[in-house]
């Protein structure tokens, strides 16, 4: 069961956060105009149907507006761009807009047709913005139309982009988490498991820090199906080595360099505020380090505390664990090279 469980999860998004962007401006002429921009195809799904007004009444039952708790009923128009290349999915642009009512002093929102992160900005058309990030169907804090909140402060943001981070390894880097659970399968020796970790920790910060500066960029047509192969290496790799080599170290340093820039890409698309850039990158990337030391902690609790020191323990345990990983990345590789 546990085989059948995993080949299920293996046809999942690895990157489930960033997907939907919501923006909301209040206008001076006492309107407020909201865009919601999101996978196309994806809602669709959800939907039942095209993203176009046809849809429209199944599209507001899980949107709600409200001005001091009182929903309101806003004119929707609907548009999708197609892809803008192999890899991406084409847009769906929903704009949401009507009056305030007279007197409103508060605003919040709700859109429940995620399940994943996504960020809501916010502002007066003299304002600075302020983003808050929330789960599908969580609604708002309320926004006061006078006079905004303030902006978020540097302990906020850091607790925000280390939440973002985890979250990225557990439950949605599910790529990440077997190239974890591959280096960590191949030595029950803590020294071998935590040169390796070191190895991809130090190679996938440094990339990480450079993409997000603008140093280095590589297309994900390239890095994502790279980052497949380098799952199915270390898997198939564990099935015909016992101990740690020299070369396995120097490898996993360079499958951490494009594991970086898959961080690269999924933080790009969360974006970082300009006024607390380092706070944000260093606390995201300690919570990835979090989830991928849980991953390990995880495997040793239930499997290597238990069993690894019996002698079946590499033939009952790590050789299936590793061809079952090694088959999911193959998998994915031939997915990714077809997009």
């Amino acid at each position: 069961m546990r085989w059948l469980a995993l080949l299920y999860v293996a046809t999942l998004s690895a990157h489930e956060i960033g997907t939907t962007r919501v923006s909301v401006l209040f206008l001076e002429n006492g309107t407020y105009d909201v865009q919601v921009v999101t996978d196309a195809t994806a809602l669709a799904e959800k939907l039942g149907a095209p993203v176009n007004e046809a849809s429209d009444e199944r599209f507001r039952q899980r949107v709600k507006i409200a001005f001091d708790k009182t929903e309101v009923h806003p004119a929707i128009r609907y548009s999708v761009e197609p892809p803008i290349d192999a890899t991406s999915a084409p847009a769906a642009t929903i704009r949401l807009t009507g009056p305030i009512p007279a007197g409103a002093r508060q605003f919040t929102w709700n859109y429940a047709w995620t399940f994943a992160s996504y960020a809501v900005m916010i502002r007066n058309a003299a304002s600075a913005p302020i983003t808050e990030w929330l789960e599908g169907g969580q609604t708002s804090t309320p926004f006061t139309l006078a006079a905004p909140p303030p902006p978020a402060t540097r302990t906020e943001i850091a607790w925000r982009y280390l939440t973002l981070g985890f979250t990225h390894i557990l439950p949605n880097g599910l790529d990440h988490m077997l190239f974890v659970l591959g280096i960590y399968l191949l030595s029950r020796r803590l020294r071998d498991v935590l040169l390796q970790v070191s190895a991809f920790t130090v190679a996938h910060s440094i990339t990480l820090g450079l993409s997000m500066y603008g140093v280095l960029s590589m297309s994900p047509r390239v890095v994502e199906p790279m980052i497949a192969v380098s799952i199915a290496y270390v898997a198939i790799e564990n099935i015909f080595l016992s101990e740690l080599r020299s070369w396995r170290v120097a490898l996993v340093f360079a499958f951490g360099l494009l594991h970086g820039m898959g961080f690269a890409g999924a933080l790009k698309e969360l974006g970082l505020p300009r006024s607390e850039f380092v706070t944000a990158l260093l606390t995201f990337n300690l919570g990835v380090e979090a989830g991928q030391l849980t991953v390990i902690g995880a495997a040793f609790l239930l499997v290597g505390r238990h069993w690894g020191n019996r002698d079946w323990y590499r033939s009952r345990i790590v050789v299936p664990a590793s061809a079952m990983i090694a088959c999911v990345a193959v998998y994915w590789t031939i997915v990714r090279l077809s997009l």
